[in-house]
């Protein structure tokens, strides 16, 4: 499956965040940009560092205008734990049945020490006020991802 692509409107989901409370991305069109993550789950270590990255970075992503939310297959009772072990402060969001993540192109097959499943590609789209995909990063280096994306977006946007 390919990534969505840039110039296209984001596709708009609604999904569960960490508190159970219903989020959807039109919530920011026309009012905010949105870094809108993939990762594959919670509370695995390159997870942990690249949400650390964002959590460290929260004033610099809102001096640009830019709200984070990072998606992933766990549970929002998953999703909870990591929130409070990490004490992360953006919005994580629960994809169970994966749909979302399909529809952005980031359930992909993977493989990992000869073997071969889906899953979810480590991948990030910025989407302008306007709901548009401004930019797609379709490999992401877990422990830069906060400064390549905070980059893109002060040159950008």
């Amino acid at each position: 499956m390919a990534f969505s692509e840039v110039g296209t409107p984001a596709k708009d989901f609604s999904l569960f965040n960490q508190r159970g409370e219903k989020v959807s991305l039109a919530e920011f069109r026309g009012i905010k940009n949105v870094l809108l993550y993939f990762y594959p789950k919670a509370m695995t270590p390159g997870c942990t560092v690249q949400a650390c990255g964002i959590r460290d970075s929260k004033d610099q992503f809102a001096e640009l205008d830019t709200v984070v939310m990072a998606v992933s297959p766990d549970s929002v009772d998953r999703l909870v734990k990591f929130e409070d072990k990490q004490e992360l402060n953006f919005t994580l969001l629960s994809d169970e049945d994966h749909q979302v993540t399909e529809s952005y192109g980031a359930w992909d097959m993977k493989k990992f020490m000869g073997r071969e499943y889906m899953g979810v590609l480590r991948s990030t789209f910025v989407i302008g006020k306007d709901g548009l995909i401004k930019h797609v990063m379709p490999k992401v280096k877990t422990k830069t991802h906060h400064d390549d994306a905070l980059a893109w977006i002060k040159e950008n946007l």
